[in-house]
Order: structure tokens, then sequence, then C-alpha cells
């Protein structure tokens, strides 16, 4: 009964210090969520750039499997190359390493308790305050509940080290290599288990801190959670495509081949370390230990970083590309997307639908082109050409309506600031306002299939007058395309005024030509036909100061 009791606190523990981590790291996201996701925009540079993303996110977020899973999903979105992936893998390692340095410069240096309870309470406090940066009372507060459970954590710790579980002095004593791998399997398990190598990694610097285990079982069990830590990323490439199998693959080996390669040279890699982090005093060894995970982590990225495309090209040899040979349906959308039920990243996830929204409105644009230029050669083949390549896209672009949506909804029902909520709230307004353009687009494509098919045609006079309307439209809509997912300026707000008024003015100079044309004799079809289209593509541009307006407003 008292190692049950003793098992019950540790997984009460544990189970807060997760919480507390959990909290804390959601609460960063509310705080700080379009500035994660500007930063996340460094992938796209060097593979240094990639490197530093991967350890800031990481360290933001706590949590470097929410950081590989987010990758894996990225590059499943077409958002990340995979070398790209490669350098943001690395750089989270290497952040994840900062939970280890908090645990043991804070949590066993001050008296927990004293700093754990103010920062709930204080945390409390500032989220239920009215104030621009709610989310970070979610942060603080996460902050004093990761801590209350290390405490408890602490607290439980000491009846393991008495006669119930005494073969554990014993097996740490050991320095054989076979004791190393045993050491690195152990925590691999147990890493698997609490599905959190920060929480693993707690539990080992407190088990050291308790001289339950000497520091090489410690720095062996360290090893091991980095490998238990690449389970995220396998489940979350489970049904994904090629390349986001490719990108979990390379979590892994670089892991594991990192592991593999420390404990071999282990007795020089803790050398090392100690020379780094010298001291023999027992108090130092949680320091000792999270310099051990973070030399390794260094290391390990310095010895793949100049073999990244090799490494890539290996990767790629493996998994072998089979998205290419399954047969899609065309125009058939498709969004797959991956998120963990313990790691998730709501805020962050905002950036993946801002791609598919972008990606949506060059749709949208093209779709556009195609109609203006079928004006310079309508026939009856180019019509029924357009309409039918126009009705695809305008039931693709449904599909991504509902997809988008779908998606945003979920984003929504998780933990948003205020500022997201809202920002989300907009985005559902521009993903109707581009269906709605193809619909505008699709109509405008049948009055011209219907005036070839009646004879209706348009005079060359008639036609030199639209040419240059089409022209402002087709400026509005590049404008919105150009700028899509950021915030327009004040000046960039009127000059989207500008063009929308000049849109006006020209559908009413073209309205009033039309009804001239009338009053002087010409087919009353004709030119209602055309009055029509002046009158969709019209809407296209009211679609686009809308958009803009949503910009405008963005936080």
């Amino acid at each position: 009964m008292g190692i049950l009791s003793i098992l019950f606190r540790i997984a009460g523990s544990l189970g807060l210090f997760l919480y507390g981590m959990k909290v804390m790291g959601d609460g960063i996201q509310e705080g700080a969520g379009d500035r994660l996701q500007r930063t996340l925009s460094f992938m796209t540079g060097s593979r240094i750039s990639a490197i530093m993303t991967g350890v800031i996110v990481t360290a933001i977020i706590q949590s470097s499997s929410a950081t590989t899973v987010m990758v894996v999903s990225f590059v499943n979105a077409g958002i990340l190359t995979l070398i790209q992936a490669i350098g943001v893998i690395m750089g989270a390692n290497i952040g994840t390493t900062v939970t280890a340095w908090v645990v043991s410069l804070i949590g066993f240096t001050l008296n927990i308790s004293s700093l754990a309870l103010p920062a709930v309470g204080a945390g409390f406090l500032m989220r239920t305050l009215k104030w621009k940066y709610q989310g970070f009372g979610n942060a603080v507060m996460g902050f004093g509940l990761l801590f209350l459970g290390l405490d408890f954590l602490t607290k439980s710790m000491p009846e393991i080290s008495t006669e119930n579980l005494a073969f554990l002095r014993n097996f740490s004593g050991s320095t054989s290599f076979l004791h190393i791998l045993a050491c690195a399997g152990i925590a691999l398990v147990i890493t698997l288990i609490v599905h959190s190598s920060s929480a693993s990694t707690a539990i080992i610097l407190t088990m050291a801190f308790k001289d339950i285990i000497d520091f090489n079982s410690a720095a062996a069990m360290i090893l091991g959670a980095n490998i238990g830590t690449t389970v995220d990323a396998m489940l979350a490439a489970i049904g994904a495509k090629t390349a986001a199998k490719r990108a979990a693959l390379v979590h892994v080996m670089f892991n594991v081949i990192g592991a593999v390669v420390a404990i071999i040279f282990f007795n020089p890699l803790v050398a090392l370390v100690k020379l780094i982090s010298p001291g023999e005093n027992h108090a130092q060894v949680t320091t000792q230990l999270a310099m051990f995970h973070t030399t390794f982590n260094v290391l390990n990225t310095v010895l793949f970083f100049p073999f990244v495309k090799q490494f890539a090209a290996l990767v790629t040899f493996l998994v072998k590309d089979k998205d290419k040979d399954s047969e899609k349906p065309k125009n058939v959308y498709e969004f797959s997307y991956l998120s963990g039920p313990i790691h998730d990243t709501p805020e962050l996830s905002i950036l993946r639908a801002k791609n598919e929204i972008s990606d949506m409105s060059g749709m949208v644009f093209s779709i556009y082109q195609k109609l203006r230029n079928s004006l310079q050669n309508l026939n009856p083949e180019s019509t029924d050409a357009l309409v039918s390549e126009l009705r695809d896209k305008e039931d693709y672009a449904d599909q991504m309506r509902e997809a988008l949506t779908s998606y945003l909804m979920e984003c929504a029902r998780r933990q948003l600031s205020r500022r997201s909520e809202y920002n989300v709230s907009l985005l559902f307004r521009i993903i109707a306002d581009l269906e709605d353009m193809t619909d505008s687009c699709y109509g405008a494509s049948l009055l011209l299939e219907r005036s070839v098919r009646k004879k209706q045609i348009f005079k060359q006079k008639e036609m030199e007058a639209l040419d240059p309307y089409m022209g402002l439209v087709e400026e509005f809509l590049a404008f919105v395309k150009d700028h899509l997912g950021g915030k327009l300026s004040e000046s960039q707000s009127l000059y989207a005024k500008e063009i929308e008024e000049k849109i006006d003015m020209s559908r009413n100079q073209l309205r009033r030509l039309g009804r001239k044309r009338i009053e002087e004799g010409a087919d009353v079809k004709t030119e209602l036909l055309f009055i029509d289209l002046v009158r969709r593509i019209e809407k296209l541009g009211d679609y686009c100061y809308s958009i803009s307006n949503s910009m405008a407003h963005m936080n």
C-alpha cells in the first residue's frame, strides 16, 4: 500500500506539472499569438533562421512535441519544405532544454511553495481583469501550477530511496554500457507514457536531486527521453502525405542517431559537461544535467547541420513518393490538418488557415483573368470551355469555403485570445467574400455564353469601354491577393476606397452608355445583357472592398 500511495502521489504531481505546462504554453500563445506567427515567417529563410525559429517557438510554447507536430502539419500543407522542416526540428530539440534549465535553476533552489501559490493567484487576477494581454495571466497561472506540481513531485520522492525501492540505489551505481542503455530505455518508456519529454526530464532531475539516481544514470535517461519525444511526430504523420511522413522520419532519425552517438561517446560527453559546468557539490547536479541536455542537443545539431541536404535526400530515398501514384479525383479540394490532443497550438493553426485563404484568393484572381481574356475572342467553343472550367472552379471554391470554415470553427472552439477570436470572425467573412467572387465570375461566364448562343454580340465600342473597367477590378483583385493575411495600413485602406469609387463611377458611365444605345435604337436584349455583365463585374469590386475592410480591422 505504501508503494501504491507513492505512485498515486507521483501521478497526481506529474498531472499537475503537465497541466501547468499546458496552461502556461496556451497562455503565451493567447498573449503573443500574432507575434508567434510573425516568428514562423523566418522559417522560409536560411537554415540558421529555421533553427532559431525552432528554438524560439519551442522555448515559448514549452513543448518540442507541439513544435514538431506543427512542423509535420505545415509540411503536409506545403507551407514548409523538407529542408526548412529539418532546421526547425533541430532548433526544437535545443528549445526544449529551456524547461530543464527553468526547473533546475528555480525548482530546486527556491522555496517553490512560496513562489507557486502567489503566481497562481496573480495569474488568476490578471486573467479576470479586462486588459490587452489577458492571455499572459494564464501563462503566469500555468507557471505557478507547473512549479506546484514540481513541489509535490519532490515531496513524493523521498520515500522511494527507502527500503521499498532500495534496488534503485544499487542499479544506479553501475557505469557499464548496458547500464547506460537500460537507463535510456527506462526513460524512453516513461516519456511514451507521460507523452512529454519535459515531464520525464522533470522526473529525472527530481530523482537526481533526491539522490535516488546518480548523474550518469540521469544523463543516460535524458538521452532516452529525447528518443521518446519523437512519438508525437510519428502519430501526426499517420495518414498524412509523403512529405509529412518524411518530416516525421527526420525527427525520429535525428533524435535516435544523435542519442546513439551520445551513448557511444557517453564518457567523453559527460567529461565535457563537467568541464563546462564544474563542481562536485550535489546541489549542482540538476544544473549539470540541464547543461548535459543542452550540450547534447547543440552538439547533435552542429553534427547534422552541414549535412542537411544529404539528410533530406536520404529521407526522400527511404520514404517513396506515393502521392503521385495514387489516383485522386479532379477538382476535389483536400484540406488535411494534424493536431494532437495534448499538444495543440490553436493560435499557430490560424497561420495555416491564412495560407489556404491566400491560395483561395490566388485562384479567384486567375479565374477573373480567364474571364477577362475570354472577351477578346468570343465564340461558341471558347465560351463553352470557359463555362465548364469556371463551373468546376466555382464548385472547388465551395469545397474550400466549407473545409476552411469548419477548420476555423474548430480553432475558435479552443482557447484563443480575444484578439485572435476577432480575427477568426473576420477570416470567416473573407472566405465567404472570396467564394461569392467565384459565383459572380461563373455568372458572368454564363452571360457571355448566352450572348454568343443567342448571337447578341457586343459591339466593338462597348468592348473598348468595358476593358478599362475590368482592368480596375483586376487591379483591385491583385491588391487584395497581395495583401491578404496582413493588416492594411491607413494609406492602403484609402487606396482601397479610392479604387472602389473609381469602379462605381465606371459602372455608372457604362450603364448610361447602355441606356443611351437603347434610346438610339440598339438591340434591347443585347444592351440589357451588357448592363447585367457590368453589374456582375462591379459586384467583384464590392467584395474586394469588403475584404479590404476586414483586413483593415485585423488586430
